[in-house]
This record gives C-alpha cells, structure tokens and sequence, in this order.
C-alpha cells in the first residue's frame, strides 16, 4: 500500500502526541504547548477579555479541557462559528486516594476502574503512573504533573494450572479484589511509603509533602507503526487523542479564517460529560457569550450567530474487524485506510441528521479525501459521544465523525496511517467553511 510521506509524518506525530499526553491533564499541557509555539495567547477566566478578529486564543479549564479558537474576519452573527470538539481522557485504571496496602510481603495499589477499558489488555503490561499530583509548597499548595514512564507496576495474571477455562469463558476480573496493581516488595516500609517514594523523588520534593493525587495506570510501550507497508499504528489513547490531533491540527493550520473557528477538547466524556470540565458543562457557552460580548451582540443577534453556525463531534469510530463480520452492521463495514466515518443513530447516541452528513460529505469533497457512513446493529447497544450533548445546549446542527480503528478501549488500540491525514483535511475544509 502507498503511503504518501506526509501521512506518514502526521501519523508519527500523532504517535509522538500521545506518547507526550498519558493523562488529560498532560493531553492539555501538550496541547497548550503547540498552541504557543503557534502565536496562541492564553486567557484567564478570571479576567476580562478583548477579542478582536484575527486573534489566537486559547484557556484552560479545571487542568484537562482546554478550548482554543481563531476569531474570524467576518461578523458572528453574519457567518456564525465552527466549532470542533472532542475529548482527551480515556477509559483505563485510575488510582484511589488511598491505595497502598500489604499482602503478604507485597505492596499492591487499589484502583478504580474509569469508564469502559477492555480489562484484559491491562494484563501482563508494563504499566507505569501519570496524571497531577497537589504538593504543598511555601506559597500553599501547588499541582504538579508528573509521568513515571517506566515499568512500575503490573497485573500478573493468575497461571492457566488455576485457571483452566480462561480460554472459553475469557479472561474476567473481579474490580473489587483482582486489579490492585503490584508495585513491590514491601521490604519492611509501611506500604504507602512504599508509593509515595517514586512520586516524590520524580517530583523532588519530600514524601510527605504529597497531599493527594489524580493518577491513571499507563502503558509504557511507545505508539509503533505495524503492517507489511507499515500502513497502520498502535498506541494507547487513539480514542481520543487521534481527534484530539486532528482538530488542533487542522485548527493551526487555518491561520485566518472567514468565520470563528474552535476545537474544544473536553475531559470526562468517558464518564457522562456532566462535570464543570465536560461537554455537558459551561466552558463552551460561557466562551460563545465572551465571543458575542466582544462584538457587542444582542440576544437576537446571539441567536442568529448560533443558527449559523455548525458542530463537528469528533470522536473514534469502530473499524470493521475480519475475525468478527457478525458484530457489524451488513451494509455498514468501514474500513481501516478508507477515510473519515460519519456516525448515524436513530435513538440519537450520536447528533448527525441528513442535512449535517451531506454538509460533513461536501467538506471531505473540498478536502479531496474520502468518506464512510456507519451504523451500528441494531441488536447491540449504541455508546455515545459529546455530540447530542453539545448539541442540545447550544441548538445549533452536529454531526459525528471519527476516523476508524480496531480493540476500542483496549490499552493497545490500533488505527490507520491514512485516516489520520483524511480526518485532519477534512476538518480543515470545515475550517476554510
């Protein structure tokens, strides 16, 4: 398969986004970081803004949501705003406030499981910790982000002599009593030493100056193209920091556009959404209500601003697997390599009508890249994405897309060099408008 070089390199930053970005919290800080490389300004909720057309802007919101935005030349109530958004956290483990104890010599984490992973994956990996950590400091309390990405921690799996049936029934654990993950020997510290060491020699400061966490168990082993023409990739978090990439990618690559142009990146979407840092918070109509101030809008005006503009939800979409045709959807197989994925439900668990599809389908026309539609069977349960709930608080016309991938929420998920680059250019046409 021919893989032109600029797909390849997109895919490779990609790669390298996610191998920078193991939590939302560090997703955020990779993406602020490309933002001011990019002439982006940070603003301060705290503070009064001026927007003025042409300005690169972005603000951070709780730490792991992040909205940046180009205000565009044209009057928002004349040409309205589009609007890219997505989410940066991801299903896996994440570690309790408390979660050293001893068994037997050994120290083991408690965990609680966030959102839907595929536990087995989580088996027999080289896991390591990432996420913020709140240290107390001369000026009070400070967080600080820190990643051990270094094999620190396992999920051994309990031996086939004592588990003869693992390969019919599958392999099943109890999230109670099974996930604790091993960290060590005890070696004679009390357990939650034991924990706080590492964290603290990473952050060079005292043990006890630790206060509390937010920490998710993460994979160590690097995203990696695989194929024979290396036409695919593998890393952990695809869903959804691939269209997290393509978004901010498509984004800085629409230095002045017609109309406002924004990629929200969302936390807790995993979860429901419903927290000050996801979708179905405030952070993207509180920014629409900053935008429309700034050009002096009133509530007619808003309204006519949100009727013109248009939502694009971006977020993975299931690639058909060969080894399991009867999961699909007849007449809806999408293929990895094979463009973007618009996403339909009649029970409305993603926000796509015909007339948002066909304006999706005329963006990849623009975009020279091709495009897929897909709908899942009937007899199987739907998820869902950010796309209804955006769409419902700002009434404003959605659509969902995703680029295909295989073993969704798997530690180790796999997707498609080629897709990247379509989803990337397809969000930049919606950009250009």
């Amino acid at each position: 398969m021919n893989i032109p070089d600029t797909a390849r390199a997109q895919a490779q930053d990609l790669l390298d986004f996610i191998d920078a970005s193991p939590s939302p919290w560090h997703a955020v800080a990779t993406c602020e970081a490309r933002l001011q490389a990019a002439g982006f300004s940070r603003l301060e909720e705290v503070d009064r803004w001026s927007l003025q057309p042409g300005g690169r802007h972005y603000v951070v919101r709780g730490g792991s949501a992040i909205v940046a935005f180009t205000v565009g030349r044209a009057p928002l109530a004349e040409r309205g705003l589009v609007i890219v958004g997505a989410h940066t956290d991801s299903p896996g483990l994440r570690i309790k406030p408390k979660p050293a104890d001893e068994a037997s010599g050994l120290v083991r984490l408690g965990v609680e499981v966030y959102g839907g992973p595929i536990l087995a994956t989580f088996a027999d990996r080289d896991l390591g910790l990432a996420g913020r950590v709140a240290v107390r400091s001369g000026n009070g309390v400070e967080l600080r982000l820190v990643h051990l990405d270094e094999p620190l921690l396992r999920l051994p799996n309990l031996a086939i002599h004592m588990n003869r049936e693992v390969n019919e029934n599958g392999l099943k654990f109890n999230k109670q009593t099974e996930l604790p993950l091993l960290l060590g020997i005890a070696d004679g510290e009390p357990a939650d030493r034991r924990f706080r060491t590492p964290l603290a020699e990473r952050l060079g400061v005292d043990a006890d100056a630790l206060l509390t966490w937010e920490l998710a168990a993460c994979d160590t082993q690097k995203g990696s193209f695989w194929g024979v023409d290396r036409e695919f990739i593998a890393n952990g978090q695809l869903d959804n920091l691939a269209s997290c990439h393509a978004a901010l990618g498509a984004l800085l690559a629409t230095p002045e556009p017609e109309a406002t142009c924004v990629v929200a990146l969302f936390d807790h979407e995993e979860v429901g959404s419903e927290s000050a840092v996801g979708a179905g918070g405030s952070l993207v109509g509180d920014l629409l209500a900053r935008l429309a101030a700034s050009q002096h809008l009133d509530a007619e005006d808003q309204k006519r601003m949100l009727a013109r503009s248009f939502f694009v939800s971006a977020d993975m979409a299931h690639a058909w697997h060969p080894n399991f045709p009867a999961a699909y959807e007849p007449c809806h197989r999408v293929l990895v390599n094979a463009g973007p994925v618009i996403k339909s439900n009649a029970n409305q668990r993603y926000c796509t009508d015909a007339a948002s599809a066909a304006r999706f389908i005329g963006f990849c026309e623009r975009a020279g890249v091709p495009c897929q539609q897909y709908a899942h069977r009937t007899d199987l349960g739907c998820g869902s994405t950010i796309g209804p709930i955006v769409a419902a608080r700002l009434g404003i016309p959605a659509v969902d897309v995703g680029s295909p991938m295989w073993a969704m929420h798997s530690v180790r998920e796999s997707a498609g060099v080629l897709d990247h680059a379509y989803m990337t250019a397809a969000l930049g046409a919606a950009f250009h408008g």
